[in-house]
């Protein structure tokens, strides 16, 4: 009885410790993990140097996305080694991609020819969908209750990276594009290092008390991301104030960052507490205190008997599935269970969302890859705040359509491409703003770009593991990301390329420029449309998910 006793009010174990002190760890990955949406700030640098015109210089950014293209290679990868292999590789590629570009920027080598640095920015870009599959994978299965939460506050730390970079480097080296990219390619590896240590795949939660206990936690997380976002635009708009503020800035935002290891450390003091309380109780023989816990022993043992068997049926439920799809040559899963990646090839509602997926990241990758150009355009000589506003509100698109839509799903199984489908028109919205060019339209634009964007990101990553389940949900992520670099090459290298170059005027250097609201208003009136018809996508999508989502509720409810 006393052995019972210890397991049914045993505290949170060392695993439970190591599964936060991870999770913290992929936080500060994510962090540093956006380095492909910071082309802007070093963009016009590259152009200068090469002598490019703008479709040559939009080229360039495509073959950064497209280096997104081979995080398949990631996917594959994903079920085969751990993630610390996984998070090693996209460092060490990373700082060869990053690093060669500084080496040009800084005028520390001649420019390289233009394949080459086509191959660096490549690298560069395929760096981030290691780090992203290592995390993204792992977290959603160990906290796979929560995959909504999970999703929005790793996709909102992307999101933040840009800001946290750029505020960096303009507190610390002056906007210099040549500190930024030795920045951008020296702390992603070593924060890389340090997380290959603690991220591992743990087992989930299995009762309803741990998973109150995980959101009670993930809302601390929200609390501190909130904070660092706030913090990042003030000092977006307060700018820099000289080098003693510009340094206490710095310092203050390390610390935020680092706070979140007050939670881990918390549960592993709370264990720590908890078991020397057993300890004391068991060692106490009196039959009254026995008494006390025979009756909460019979229960728990109970709950796990009934556990147990529901585990039980749901394997053998698995396994008849199984058998019964080997007997009619793999017939196709239903929506929520595990799909192979040619099962979910097959899936009509799988093609509805990488088509709707499209039509969300593909605008947004334009204006993320052509910031500095439209600043430009409209007569700003500095476009870091833009770039920074689309960076913190994008993980505010993040953070809260990931908790939104959670709750959502429990309260009124609210089918999650819906919020996916909301923000589709209020992007349209902000295309529509752009190329009317009303006064101010680009700080509204890069607000609405951004959240919209962050929704997107946030909302499909725990869509696509709702729907396909969880066995391959590496390689499904990563066929989705393909997305980035498919959107990147339609809108931003051919769309926006062409049209820009059309507008523009040769320089005597071979180069060219355009200036006036004229430059991109057809670009942002045709994006405006795509929006809207991703937007219809999302509404059929979650239509024919109704069912799945009910479902979903009900199981969320019933704990």
């Amino acid at each position: 009885m006393a052995v019972f006793r210890r397991r049914l009010s045993s505290p949170p174990t060392l695993t439970t410790v190591l599964k936060w002190l991870g999770f913290v760890t992929a936080v500060w990955v994510q962090a540093i993990s956006g380095n492909n949406y910071t082309f802007s700030n070093y963009s016009d640098a590259l152009k200068s140097l090469m002598d490019l015109t703008q479709l040559e210089l939009n080229d360039l950014s495509v073959a950064k996305d497209v280096g997104k293209a081979f995080g398949l290679l990631a996917g594959f990868a994903s079920d085969k080694i751990p993630p610390w292999a996984l998070l090693l590789i996209g460092s060490v590629e990373g700082l060869i991609g990053y690093g060669a570009q500084w080496l040009v920027v800084s005028e520390t080598i001649s420019p390289l020819p233009y394949w080459a640095m086509c191959i660096f920015l490549c690298m560069g870009g395929n760096s981030s969908t290691w780090m992203n599959t290592a995390i993204l994978v792992t977290c959603i299965r160990n906290f796979r209750k929560n995959r909504g939460p999970v999703a929005g506050i790793l996709k909102g730390y992307v999101g933040l990276s840009t800001a946290i970079f750029t505020d960096l480097c303009d507190a610390l080296f002056s906007d210099s594009s040549s500190d930024f990219l030795a920045m951008l390619s020296i702390a992603p590896f070593a924060v890389c290092l340090t997380a290959m240590i603690f991220l591992r795949e743990v087992p989930p939660s299995t009762t309803a008390l741990e998973d109150k206990e995980e959101t009670k936690y993930f809302n601390m997380f929200n609390v501190v991301a909130v904070v660092v976002a706030v913090y990042l635009l003030a000092y977006d708009f307060v700018g820099s104030q000289g080098s003693a503020f510009n340094i206490a800035f710095s310092s203050i935002l390390m610390v935020l960052l680092a706070s979140p290891l007050i939670i881990p450390a918390y549960i592993a003091l709370k264990s720590w507490l908890e078991s020397r309380s057993n300890s004391d109780v068991e060692d106490q023989t009196s039959e009254p205190l026995l008494a006390e816990e025979t009756s909460p022993s019979v229960e728990g043992k109970q709950e796990s008997a009934v556990e147990a068997r529901v585990e039980a049926e749901e394997v053998a439920a698995t396994t008849d599935e199984a058998g019964t799809a080997a007997d009619v040559k793999k017939a196709q899963p239903a929506l929520g269970e595990d799909h192979t990646i040619t099962q979910v090839f097959k899936s009509p509602d799988f093609w509805v969302l990488f088509a709707s997926f499209l039509c969300g990241v593909g605008p947004g990758m334009m204006v993320m890859n052509n910031m500095g150009q439209m600043g430009s355009a409209l007569g700003y000589t500095d476009v870091s705040i833009f770039v920074s506003l689309l960076s913190i509100m994008g993980f505010f698109g993040r953070i809260i359509s990931g908790t939104t839509s959670e709750f959502c799903i429990k309260k009124a199984a609210t089918p999650r491409p819906l919020f996916n489908a909301a923000s589709q028109i209020l992007l349209s919205v902000g295309f529509i703003v752009m190329g009317i060019a009303v006064p101010g339209c680009l700080y509204i634009g890069s607000i609405l770009v951004g959240m919209c964007y962050g929704v997107r990101l946030a909302v499909t990553v725990p869509t696509a593991s709702e729907l396909f389940g969880l066995k391959y949900y590496g390689l499904i992520y990563n066929v989705l990301i393909l997305n980035l670099p498919l959107g990147s090459f339609l809108f931003s290298g051919l769309l926006a390329g062409y049209l820009y170059d059309a507008e523009a005027t040769t320089t005597s250097t071979g180069g060219n420029e355009c200036y006036g609201a004229h430059c991109y208003r057809l670009c942002f009136f045709i994006l405006a449309g795509t929006c809207l018809v991703g937007s219809c996508l999302d509404v059929l999508l979650a239509w024919r998910t109704r069912g799945l989502y009910r479902k979903i509720s009900v199981s969320k409810r019933s704990k």
